[in-house]
């Protein structure tokens, strides 16, 4: 990839806009041999019509059968290398929801989880449990105490929340207790093999282990969420924002915490939104004139695919199809519509996959793609292209963007 610095010395103003629609987790795999995928199946008249005035490929978030995590799926999206900006989940999610994030502090994301009589895990996701359940769970859990450190647990959304450490030598290089399994029990909080200050993250883990035992005694008679799971150990690191990488002044329209927490990171502003497809697009239109750069993520096409709900994920494409004509609407100088990894409902899971993208501009060469699918995109100009050649495709097509070089 080009490198942040070289493209920040390239930038020129405008007044050109970008919209970068993300539907989380689009990707998808076959049920059966031979069929097709939840993109292939959806009707998507919108998008197949834009595929057709767009310039078409795949995507790579981190590389070649690597399976990305949210966080680096979506910084590869908005241009940063994700192997060299890692930004642990629990930084993510504890922005997502406005907390006041110190460097010295220590944050989890963590998951609401089900366990039997023997402690395995029956529900990574405890039935995914409401938020008014979630947020009683938590007031619960803020009795721990934890000795030379402050504690803060804070409901996010469902059946997650974030746990955060506030104090003197902390270290967020720790594994998780997530085994990405069900049947078998929670793992013990361990420093990273490759920890850079071991004290500092064998003091950490003793700590998290010992939120977790007095947490597994509080949540004991509870049922279904009778335990959880800490992921993503994290403090906050520094990165380039927007402004300083890309010269634009950048929005992000999401409903899920962490989205939101991650386009904090990279200096967007949030925006205030509903908690539909429908109120975010309306969201970009009531602000459409006070930005250079939205974000605009649909959650629900990534959750139909973790339930391994094919159908589900299917109709969510298709709500998101019928609202491209509104974004168009806004005559938009770049339109880019992707995804940051694939979810096949075949696998439950996030997968290495490749994921379809486009981008429409007046400036694009048209390759003869005419749906939007990944058989589609795979026919495009643009071919497999890691994601982070989309920035600074987007600016260019955006004029923003001069030449190189003499």
């Amino acid at each position: 990839m080009i490198d942040l610095k070289t493209i920040s010395e390239l930038v020129v103003p405008n007044t050109t806009k970008i919209v970068m629609l993300v539907m989380d987790g689009l990707g998808g795999l076959p049920m059966t041999p031979g069929g097709l995928t939840e993109l292939e199946t959806a009707r998507t008249p919108h998008l197949d019509a834009l595929a057709s005035r767009s310039i078409c490929g795949m995507i790579t978030l981190v590389g070649p059968g690597i399976t990305p995590g949210s966080g680096p799926g979506h910084l590869g999206l908005f241009g940063y290398d994700p192997l060299r900006y890692q930004i642990g989940r629990g930084v993510l999610e504890a922005l997502g929801i406005g907390f006041d994030l110190q460097p010295q502090d220590v944050a989890s994301r963590c998951n609401f989880c089900s366990l039997d009589g023997n402690g395995l895990i029956t529900d990574r996701r405890a039935g995914r449990i409401s938020s008014e359940v979630g947020h009683r769970l938590v007031e619960k859990l803020r009795q721990i105490t934890l000795p030379g450190v402050q504690v803060f647990v804070e409901p996010v959304k469902e059946y997650r929340f974030v746990v955060v450490l506030r104090g003197e030598g902390l270290s967020g290089e720790l594994t998780e207790s997530d085994p990405q399994a069900l049947s078998v029990p929670p793992l013990a909080i361990k420093p990273a093999a490759d920890a850079t200050e071991p004290q500092a993250a064998a003091r950490t883990a003793a700590l998290m282990n010992e939120f977790v035992a007095k947490g597994r005694e509080i949540l004991a008679a509870e049922h279904p969420a009778n335990g959880f799971l800490m992921r993503g150990f994290a403090k906050r690191p520094a990165i380039p924002t927007f402004s300083e990488a890309f010269g634009l002044h950048a929005a992000a329209i999401a409903v899920y915490p962490m989205y939101r927490g991650l386009a904090q990171l990279v200096g967007m502003d949030v925006l205030q939104t509903g908690s539909t497809a429908a109120e975010e697009i309306d969201t970009l239109k009531q602000r459409y004139g006070d930005y250079d750069f939205f974000f605009v993520h649909i959650k629900w096409t990534d959750s139909a695919g973790e339930d391994g709900d094919f159908a589900r994920k299917v109709r969510v494409i298709e709500e998101v199809d019928a609202l491209i004509p509104r974004i168009l609407e806004l005559n938009p100088d770049v339109l880019v519509v992707s995804g940051d990894h694939s979810t096949p409902a075949l696998l439950k899971s996030h997968s290495w996959h490749p994921v379809p993208m486009m981008l429409y501009s007046p400036y694009c060469r048209y390759d003869g793609v005419t749906e939007f699918s990944e058989r589609g995109c795979a026919q495009g100009a643009l071919g497999q292209i890691p994601a982070t050649n989309i920035m600074p495709l987007a600016l260019a097509n955006a004029l923003r963007l001069t030449k190189f070089g003499a």
